[in-house]
């Protein structure tokens, strides 16, 4: 086990697309979506135990999620985890962490993760994440992992990589956002292409050196806070550079302008469990396509997500792709796969409602 090696867990999203499951007050990574006894958080807290020690994972959220990550996560130190006072995307979570990992340890190699994702295949996922920090702690890379993707999905971004053969890490090409179908189904018959997971691995120079370059603003920003980190002072300063932050992700800010870009292809049981649909794939299923959750019966439906209450009998006939989502103050039906549409319903309910229903 490496000495040097960070995993930085992103974990502030709000979780729209599985509402109502996904609340405001405990979005989808507080959850324990897969009942396994433990949060989409502790999986990947515990599947990064692997990689490092404790005290080396840390984990970047809204501060209105701070007792919630004490809670499921104990282990952590106060330091470990970076509380943000406003969303701003990926890219100054991902710089706040870096420029205050490099403050005590500027030799670190550092993991970036979302914290609501499923792998299934550990082993595999593994031998991955260590051809990625291996090679970023000897070269100036910036390493993305992609995965072989299996269907053209237009929900996901894809990056184009250039065939190398014997060479694990590849260099990248292109990023392109969420295609089309029929562009995508191209992407699947050309062979280069891979889905963009989101995780990320690159040394503290190589990240830090990307910032100072491509987004100079931020890149002043938290070197700024470089006397404050680990102080008292951090809270104060952290609000200040949020209120002065830009909204921007990681992939716009630095890996669609670097020149030193590159992926290791994984295939490895990897779900990003954006939305009902995705959970609906790799769910268990009746004869009918259907996942059912809770007291249900069907007649002639197939295809669909149905979660109602151990209680309370729920009956559905006649129906396709729906999903069926019964809470406590909530009842959800709509299109499985429209999951676009849920920022919708939650302004339009919050609007109408209230805020209590978000």
């Amino acid at each position: 086990m490496s000495t040097n090696i960070y995993v930085v867990i992103m974990a502030g999203g709000s979780g729209t697309r599985f509402w109502p499951y996904s609340r405001d007050a405990k979005p989808k990574q507080f959850l324990d979506v897969l009942g396994t006894g433990r949060s989409l958080l502790q999986m990947t807290f515990d599947r990064f135990k692997e990689v490092t020690s404790n005290d080396k994972i840390w984990v970047v959220s809204n501060q209105k999620y701070e007792n919630l990550i004490q809670d499921q996560l104990p282990e952590l130190e106060n330091h470990q985890i970076l509380l943000e006072t406003e969303k701003r995307n990926t890219a100054p979570c991902i710089a706040y962490a870096a420029y205050k990992i490099m403050k005590n340890d500027p030799n670190a190699v550092i993991i970036v993760s979302p914290s609501d994702h499923a792998i299934f295949k550990e082993k595999e996922f593994m031998e991955v994440i260590n051809t990625a920090t291996e090679s970023a702690s000897i070269e100036d890379k910036l390493i993305t992992i992609g995965i072989r993707p299996n269907r053209p999905e237009t929900g996901y971004g894809y990056i184009q990589y250039l065939s190398d053969p014997g060479v694990p890490v590849k260099k990248v090409k292109t990023f392109t956002e969420k295609p089309e179908v029929d562009l995508a189904a191209k992407f699947i018959e050309s062979g280069d292409f891979l889905w963009n997971s989101g995780i990320f691995v690159w040394s503290i120079d190589a990240i830090i050196n990307a910032f100072e370059k491509y987004e100079e603003e931020i890149a002043s920003l938290f070197a700024d806070g470089l006397s404050e980190y680990y102080t008292e002072n951090e809270s104060a300063f952290i609000k200040k550079a949020y209120s002065q932050c830009k909204n921007i992700s990681i992939d716009y800010a630095i890996m669609e302008k670097a020149e030193n870009v590159y992926v290791v292809p994984g295939d490895f049981g990897w779900s990003d469990l954006g939305s009902w649909n995705a959970l609906h794939e790799i769910k268990k299923k009746d004869s009918n396509d259907n996942v059912i959750e809770g007291s249900v019966i069907t007649y002639d439906s197939k295809d669909n997500y149905i979660k109602g209450k151990k209680n309370k009998v729920t009956v559905v006939q006649g129906v396709e792709g729906l999903l069926v989502a019964d809470f406590d103050d909530v009842l959800l039906v709509c299109k499985k796969a429209d999951s676009s549409l849920f920022r919708d319903f939650i302004t339009d309910v919050k609007a109408e409602k209230g805020e209590k229903y978000i």
